[in-house]
């Protein structure tokens, strides 16, 4: 699997998913483009773009006039007792999951489209298709993106760009530290996956390696549950 001179933006590339993408595509030989709000801490070559998707402007103009591939990272962790989630919980979560994924892809696809054989990753939830208490806001704004994604993966077909999804289960990423802080919480994560564990970021940026990659470019419209089994598989 190669991805020599081949143009990926990766949005939300600081940390967790998106840092474990960028280095594992770096090491496939890809153009990297990473927009997040603080520089990734990545060595070698790679365009950085200071990007805040909640305050978008022009900022992706300065992208190349080609792009092969682009994985939105950003996501959110907003678990709470559905008496007290407020509005805003709902709509901040539905911006930073949902809307930034629609104006980013928006900017960038006339970049896309210019391939002539592309690939869009988002990453979704294992909550938007497995019923989780406390996730009723972050599991609307991932369900909001799979059916955004699902609609995009048709409209855009017949522009050779391919839209997939990763639904990812508990990850170890720094927006889960609070949730794997103790080794009884590690434990009690682990017993609830069928596999054993709870998942690594390398887990999750495998997966979108292997939708991003021109090889596979059969594949779209489809949500990847990388979640050690727990949205299909009961332990009985």
């Amino acid at each position: 699997m190669s991805f020599e001179n081949k143009n990926i933006l990766i949005v939300g590339a600081s940390s967790g998913i998106g840092l474990s993408l960028a280095k594992k595509l770096q090491e496939k030989g890809a153009n990297l483009i990473l927009a997040s709000r603080n520089k990734p801490d990545l060595s070698g070559d790679f365009q950085y773009i200071k990007l805040d998707v909640l305050d978008m402007n022009d900022e992706l103009k300065a992208l190349p006039d080609t792009l092969h591939g682009l994985a939105y990272c950003p996501g959110s962790i907003n678990l709470k007792p559905f008496q007290s989630i407020k509005e805003n919980d709902y709509i901040n979560d539905f911006r930073l999951n949902t809307v930034g994924a629609a104006m980013v892809i928006q900017q960038s696809l006339k970049a896309l489209k210019n391939a002539k054989g592309a690939s869009i990753v988002l990453f979704s939830t294992v909550a938007a298709n497995t019923g989780l208490s406390f996730h009723a806001s972050i599991a609307s704004a991932k369900g909001a993106l799979q059916g955004f994604g699902l609609s995009l993966a048709a409209e855009l077909a017949n522009k050779q760009i391919r839209v997939n999804m990763v639904a990812p289960s508990l990850t170890d990423t720094p927006l889960a530290e609070n949730l794997l802080s103790s080794d009884e919480k590690k434990e009690a994560s682990n017993k609830r996956h069928p596999i054993g564990r709870y998942g690594k970021a390398e887990d999750i940026s495998n997966a979108a390696i292997f939708l991003l990659d021109s090889e596979n470019s059969w594949i779209t419209g489809q949500i990847l549950g990388v979640d050690g089994g727990m949205e299909k598989i009961r332990n009985i």
